[in-house]
């Protein structure tokens, strides 16, 4: 696994509007306060051309935001990248994006949701680690939250043993001033499948579960090559629902299984629903019960703070990560080897 350098004072981060811009005056404000924080941390700060534009969920066309992320993964000044925002088509792209240029240079991407489509492509097909974690519009709000405080540790190349938060926010806020936080409201209660406590490690790869179940066995996804050169260490999926209903994940699990992506699975973990919606009248674990997941023998994680209800934890896609839950907690240790 190739790990990129991690950042340091006086880096510059380059920020591409891949998926959506600024859809607002408030989201733009939010997107300002972002780039007035990184500054006043000492970094520098590229951002898209694109970064204030939104039409469809778009920053620009497929082709535009394909070259300014070629362009970024090309500069030798840009350190790293942080996607700007999600989105609904950073699909579109992917036939436009040349990964070679991140190939021939090695820097961490990082993004959250959409973004998930190039991270996961990324580490599957080219061996190279990226970061599950905060779009840069989330850097935006006052003060930051922890989960933002602990991913500019890890950026850092501080990687510290991440633990479950004590809230999480079931509705976010309303969007007033553009610089507000979560709205924690819910008690962080971590869950395992038929059992109450876990405790798995192996070399982790997931991100938004609606992204990644589009690309599955297209010539995006490199899943197989990694999961059978990383079959000895074992592999963990972290699942993250946003949209789907529990039906669908029912028949997207069948779908995962029968590519083999469960082979040589040690433990899988969901991160909090975005969607409990269902017409047959399942809730999460009968909806396991009715799924692959039955037959796996492994341990099934969810409700875990990696999930669009923030606060979610940074995962470094392609490290190997020591799962445990215990009396409703959960951490997650990362190692880069």
């Amino acid at each position: 696994m190739i790990y990129p350098e991690f950042l340091k004072i006086g880096d510059t981060i380059g920020v591409p509007a891949p998926s959506d811009g600024a859809y607002n005056e408030t989201s733009k404000i939010r997107f300002k306060n972002s780039i007035k924080h990184f500054e006043e941390m000492g970094y520098k700060v590229i951002v898209s051309k694109h970064l204030y534009n939104s039409k469809m969920a778009r920053s620009a066309s497929a082709k535009e935001r394909a070259e300014e992320l070629n362009e970024m993964f090309e500069n030798k000044d840009i350190d790293m990248i942080i996607c700007a925002a999600g989105g609904e088509f950073i699909l579109e792209i992917l036939p436009y994006v040349d990964f070679n240029k991140l190939v021939r240079n090695p820097k961490f991407v990082q993004g959250f949701s959409d973004p998930t489509a190039i991270m996961y492509s990324i580490t599957t097909r080219f061996d190279i680690a990226t970061i599950n974690s905060i779009n840069f519009k989330s850097f935006g709000m006052e003060p930051l939250e922890i989960d933002l405080k602990n991913n500019l540790e890890i950026i850092k190349g501080n990687i510290i043993k991440q633990k479950s938060f004590e809230l999480y926010e079931e509705e976010g806020k309303t969007r007033v001033t553009g610089l507000e936080g979560y709205n924690l409201t819910n008690k962080v209660e971590w869950k395992v499948f038929e059992s109450k406590e876990a405790h798995f490690r192996g070399r982790i790869i997931g991100g938004c579960f609606d992204s990644i179940i589009e690309i599955i066995g297209t010539k995006y996804d490199g899943a197989k090559q990694f999961i059978e050169k990383y079959k000895d260490d074992g592999i963990i999926w972290y699942l993250d629902n946003c949209e789907m209903s529990l039906e669908s994940v029912i028949r997207n699990l069948w779908k995962f299984n029968e590519f083999g992506y469960f082979n040589y699975v040690k433990g899988i973990i969901f991160g909090r629903f975005g969607c409990n919606n269902t017409v047959l009248g399942y809730n999460i674990e009968t909806a396991f019960k009715d799924s692959v997941l039955s037959n796996l023998n492994v341990p099934i994680v969810y409700d875990a703070d990696i999930s669009h209800k923030g606060p979610s934890m940074t995962i470094i896609n392609g490290a190997i990560a020591d799962v445990e839950v215990k009396n409703s907690k959960g951490t997650i240790n990362l190692e880069l080897i």
